[in-house]
């Protein structure tokens, strides 16, 4: 099967690759590196009718909540319009899978996040998020691709030696302050906010495996994480215990943030056949470790 990738030569696009490669599949890349923005229509059409793909997996796009408040009209250009772009590209019905995320639930639910409940983004990229999702689920029901959604938590680790570089992460920012990098890591209150996370290599095989699932007509969307929390704490506590080095620490006042985000992903175990075996944190942060520095 050939499959265009979005945003294949970054972090989880890189895992992806790997990942449908060692599953046999021949890759074909789209990313700005390769000379293609998903911004411009007229670039990813030929891309889309040179490659010719039996499936596209749509991974491009921009991330960081905080910076999409300056910058709306960018975020909501690249992480929809770009959606857009490589589906209207396509003159047949192919799996489409697209990797949402899971802040477009907000802050207002309790207990493990399913994914029947209502979305509440929060800000300009959960926002675009939410609409890239109504887009997929909009050609889906016209039979014009087979949409699946997959809501991924906090990806982390490193496969291939490929690791994550975005400061505006828990995780890269624990490995800096060891390294010296940061002077610190900033705690709110005191770390026990807990959050889901999951390792990269298991995103990307969630990622595999629903394209053999997506069907023509009938939209889906999954939860990809652990579905187990943990705490900003636990995370300094098993770093140092990883690395074997201490890191240093500055508390904040308590902010105005959940208490727990985490995930309910039976019915990803389910229907996608897939198992998040790699997402406990020791194994995150020895693999993130043997990667750093990110290059």
């Amino acid at each position: 099967m050939r499959v265009l990738v979005t945003g294949g030569q970054g972090y989880l696009g890189s895992a992806v690759c790997h990942a449908l490669r060692a599953a046999g599949h021949q890759v074909a890349v789209l990313s700005r590196r390769t000379g293609v923005d998903v911004r411009d229509r007229n670039g990813v059409a030929d891309l889309v009718k040179a490659t010719r793909p039996d499936a596209v997996c749509h991974l491009a796009g921009l991330t960081r909540a905080r910076d999409s408040f300056a910058d709306p009209l960018t975020y909501f250009d690249v992480n929809v319009g770009g959606t857009l772009n490589v589906l209207l590209a396509l003159d047949r019905a192919v799996p489409f899978v697209l990797a949402s995320s899971s802040i477009v639930y907000g802050g207002q639910h309790t207990g493990p996040l399913r994914e029947d409940l209502p979305v509440s983004p929060q800000s300009p990229y959960a926002a675009a998020k939410v609409a890239a999702e109504q887009v997929v689920a909009a050609h889906t029901a016209t039979g014009a691709v087979g949409g699946v959604v997959l809501r991924c938590f906090n990806v982390s680790g490193a496969v291939g030696g490929v690791g994550d570089a975005d400061t505006a992460r828990i995780i890269p920012n624990v490995l800096r302050a060891i390294t010296g990098e940061l002077p610190h890591v900033t705690l709110n209150g005191d770390g026990s906010a807990m959050r889901d996370f999951v390792h990269v290599a298991d995103a990307a095989h969630a990622v595999v495996n629903a394209i053999g699932r997506a069907r023509p007509g009938r939209s889906q969307t999954y939860n990809i994480a652990s579905g187990t929390g943990t705490s900003m704490a636990a995370i300094i506590k098993a770093a140092e215990g990883v690395t074997g080095k201490r890191v240093p620490v500055k508390h904040n006042p308590p902010a105005p943030e959940p208490p727990l985000l985490v995930a309910d992903i039976s019915k990803a175990r389910a229907s996608l056949g897939w198992e998040p075996r790699s997402s406990g944190i020791d194994r995150i942060l020895t693999d993130a470790w043997a990667a750093w520095p990110p290059a």
